[in-house]
């Protein structure tokens, strides 16, 4: 038991620093990644909590380097930003399940519409 709050509490702390440091961005940067994160937490990065803050500590010093370097917004994240997160979020395995059961779900779809995947039944 003192292992799981030892663990919560510590994720709570890496939390309250993340968002310190964003406090600390300049204004546009800050407006980007947040809306970035909050998007992030409604689509589910996937993994635990662990996995979660460690894709927003990466997104954090993405976003920090860029703004000390004078790097565009839009040279960030693309016209896309929607793009951006599903690219960025591959680079974790724990948000691989969200790419699965999207392809899960398409092939389910053309199984059921009568069409030939090709796939198998892998549902």
């Amino acid at each position: 038991m003192n292992k799981v709050i030892s663990k919560v509490i510590g994720e709570k702390r890496q939390w309250r620093q993340h968002k310190v440091r964003t406090r600390h961005l300049p204004a546009s940067y800050r407006t980007a990644l947040e809306a970035l994160e909050r998007y992030l937490m409604h689509a589910g990065p996937g993994g635990d909590g662990a996995e979660a803050i460690s894709m927003f500590e990466d997104l954090l010093d993405l976003f920090e380097q860029s703004a000390a370097n004078g790097t565009p917004i839009r040279e960030i994240v693309g016209e896309d930003p929607v793009e951006f997160l599903e690219a960025f979020v591959q680079n974790y395995p724990d948000g691989q399940w969200r790419l699965k059961e999207r392809k899960r779900l398409i092939n389910a779809i053309e199984r059921a519409a009568g069409e030939d995947t090709g796939e198998g039944r892998a549902v």
